[in-house]
């Protein structure tokens, strides 16, 4: 019987991507196809599984669905071949892959806040061979709540290094890139700027003397009440449970008093944060502080702040909440990084899919349940 375009489409899109990555395996010794492997692999993870045995589990429960549009010569591969094959997977060619994919499927428009951040996997530590829990640092479209890419970190070593490597990997232009303190690097804004992005970049005491500077600067304004000070203001307000927050936002863009400008290739201007919280037992205020190669809007610079939170609340929660990463104890080889990866293929796809109202662990039992709905996310309808 010949198959519908909407069943064969899935593998169609995924092998167009990802059948570059080698095989590792000896040839003589082959019995599953690796995309059939990679496949299956994914839709186990959208589908609610969190480990090998449970994709060999959901590959046997749908295993005549998924003979629809893959080959399974020899039937579903056991969790062990799953397990072996991802842990000798080039990790550096599937995330290249996996960069490739969500080009094809999401573009960044044009004002697109990308936040950057990382996060440790706790469990993929290994005591046995002396192994580091892998760190991953993470490109996330605010808007469209997907994840542009992700590198892992050196063993032994911080974010740091690994942002700029991220950042090439991106198309950036017209995008505003924001990354917390520990990315407040001078080559790191460098790096934007020529990549025809714009940044905001959080100061804190990192950065010495242009942190104390920016402070002291806004200590002295708002004891004014900016009053002779020329700025953009921008303010919101949120209600919710009983708690309120307000949060002001203040912008200055005449820095010829700065003396680090001229070392941050773009700088612009500096913002500062300004949130009131009230619980109705204790009000609370905290101010944090940036720099920004923005235009003097304080709206947009707020956007931009505020779009950051989308990495730093929702990201590291869907994955821990959702997908149980910090409870995954996958550690053998590249395994690890390599279902990193699986993990955010099946975060975007499920952010992307809108008809279903309901969160993402609703919608993993849902393309459980339902293979019409799993094909709809993956196709990306």
């Amino acid at each position: 019987m010949a198959q519908s375009s909407v069943e064969t489409y899935p593998v169609m899109s995924l092998a167009e991507h990802f059948g570059r990555v080698t095989d590792p395996r000896m040839e003589e010794r082959i019995e599953h196809r690796l995309l059939d492997i990679m496949v299956t692999a994914i839709c186990g993870v959208i589908c609610g599984a969190d480990s090998w045995v449970e994709i060999e589990e959901f590959g046997k429960a749908k295993q005549e669905w998924l003979k629809g549009f893959l080959d399974l010569p020899n039937g579903i591969p056991s969790h062990d071949t799953f397990g072996r094959v991802f842990a000798c997977l080039s990790a550096f060619q599937f995330q290249a892959c996996f960069m490739s994919w969500i080009e094809a499927v999401f573009r960044a428009t044009e004002g697109q806040v990308v936040a950057i951040d990382g996060k440790r996997v706790r469990r993929s530590y290994d005591r046995g061979s002396n192994k580091a829990a892998i760190h991953m640092v993470s490109a996330w479209a605010c808007a469209n709540r997907v994840v542009l890419g992700q590198v892992k970190t050196e063993e032994k070593s911080n974010a740091i290094p690994a942002i700029p490597e991220l950042l090439k990997l991106l198309e950036l232009k017209g995008c505003i890139v924001t990354i917390d303190a520990m990315g407040c690097q001078k080559e790191i804004a460098e790096g934007i700027i020529d990549q025809g992005g714009d940044y905001v970049l959080a100061l804190k005491g990192n950065q010495g003397q242009l942190h104390e500077d920016v402070v002291q600067f806004f200590e002295y304004a708002q004891a004014k009440d900016f009053k002779g000070v020329p700025h953009s203001f921008h303010e919101t307000l949120d209600a919710d449970h009983g708690r309120i927050e307000i949060r002001r936002y203040w912008t200055v863009d005449r820095l010829d008093w700065l003396e680090d400008k001229a070392q941050w290739k773009g700088l612009n201007l500096i913002g500062m944060l300004e949130s009131e919280r009230d619980t109705g037992e204790k009000v609370t205020v905290e101010r944090r502080y940036y720099i920004s190669s923005l235009d003097n809007q304080a709206a947009c610079f707020a956007q931009a702040v505020r779009g950051h939170w989308g990495i730093e609340n929702s990201l590291p929660w869907s994955l821990d909440v959702t997908f149980k990463e910090d409870a995954c104890r996958i550690r053998q080889g590249q395994a690890a990084e390599n279902f990193a990866v699986l993990r955010h293929m099946a975060l975007s796809l499920l952010q992307q899919e809108k008809t279903t109202k309901v969160g993402l662990k609703a919608k993993r039992f849902k393309a459980a349940l339902d293979t019409q709905y799993l094909t709809k996310v993956l196709i990306g309808n």
